[in-house]
């Protein structure tokens, strides 16, 4: 499923693969596999070698589409202590230049506060690889950004309505939007930004990590009957699923605003080997929301992230996501 690489000037090419399909025409389910770039501090050779890697685990596994993410430092969202420190990465498409051999669609994560518009213009018009990105914006209102997300945005519509000489339209790189259901059971409104990006050009959103699947299912099913309202097809929702070896680890997710229920915190802080525990509960979080958003019709896949820097959890992730696999239509 994996195999497709299409160019600009193939646009049919892309229709036929699954992740493309998806975004196009709602039809499908997917699988993706989220990671983080290496640090800027890695060696080049150390670089070359964990590309190697992520190849290994990409091969050993049916995926539909590759994200990388951008980190950017979020300290200033809480006063409370980053688990781990933060390190900053190299930069998400220039950790695709080392996986040459991956030959699907990629989801790139641009954090924009840490681009001039310069920069985001010229990457959005010289991008010619099977690439998809989400803009993300800055994580409080007072911090200091060299672009916002409205600016950001601003950039890809004038991208998107470029065309090449001869008069070939440009192709517009898909863009999609993250959806936070915590932020939803705090606000209620989360529904409404996801339709409001979707009017400025989101074909896709992905979820935050999903510990609590009720609040994933409160928001996708507001969002399911907003969008029923006002005769609008909805866009596809994947959800995040990311495995929890560790009370470090789950430290971080709550550091994260990620809503892990306290008895499932409880399991996993008690549980003789918390690494199965983890597997075993985001399947079962995968499994109950295959099973809403097909009897609602909301278009989905499920994104694995392996953004740990514990090899243990990171090669659970092959674990969960064959399974997340078997349970794909």
């Amino acid at each position: 499923m994996s195999s497709v690489n299409s160019g600009p000037g193939e646009p049919d090419a892309w229709a036929r693969a699954p992740w493309h399909d998806l975004v196009r025409t709602g039809r499908g389910e997917v699988l993706l596999y989220g990671l983080t770039p290496p640090r800027q501090t890695t060696a080049p050779e150390d670089v070359a070698r964990l590309a190697q890697v992520t190849l290994e685990r990409l091969a050993a596994i049916d995926v539909d589409c590759l994200v990388v993410y951008d980190l950017d430092d979020e300290s200033d969202r809480t006063e409370v202590e980053r688990p781990f420190v933060y390190s900053p990465t190299i930069d998400p498409s220039a950790f695709l230049d080392h996986l040459g051999d991956w030959t699907g669609p990629t989801i790139l994560y641009r954090s924009v506060g840490k681009y001039d518009p310069a920069e985001l213009d010229d990457w959005l018009r010289a991008e010619e690889r099977d690439v998809s990105t989400v803009f993300v914006g800055a994580s409080s209102r007072d911090k200091d950004v060299r672009t916002t997300l409205p600016q950001a945005h601003a950039a890809w519509r004038r991208a998107e309505r470029e065309t090449r000489p001869g008069g070939i339209p440009q192709r517009a790189i898909p863009l999609g939007a993250v959806a936070i259901p915590e932020r939803h059971q705090q606000r209620g409104d989360e529904h409404l930004r996801m339709l409001a990006k979707q009017e400025s050009g989101c074909a896709f959103f992905i979820t935050q990590v999903v510990y609590n699947v009720t609040d994933a299912k409160d928001l996708v099913s507001d969002y399911w009957y907003a969008c029923a309202e006002r005769d609008v097809r909805p866009a596809p929702v994947i959800f995040t699923l990311s495995v929890c070896g560790s009370k470090r680890t789950l430290d971080f997710l709550e550091w994260l605003g990620v809503d892990v229920p306290r008895w499932l915190a409880n399991e996993l802080i008690h549980a003789t080997d918390p690494i199965v525990e983890s597997v075993d509960a985001c399947l079962d979080t995968a499994t109950e929301l295959a099973t809403f958003c097909r009897r609602i019709g909301l278009p989905f896949g499920f994104n694995v992230e392996s953004v740990s820097t514990r090899k243990v959890e990171n090669e659970a992730t092959i674990e969960l996501a064959r399974k997340i696999r078997r349970l794909l239509a």
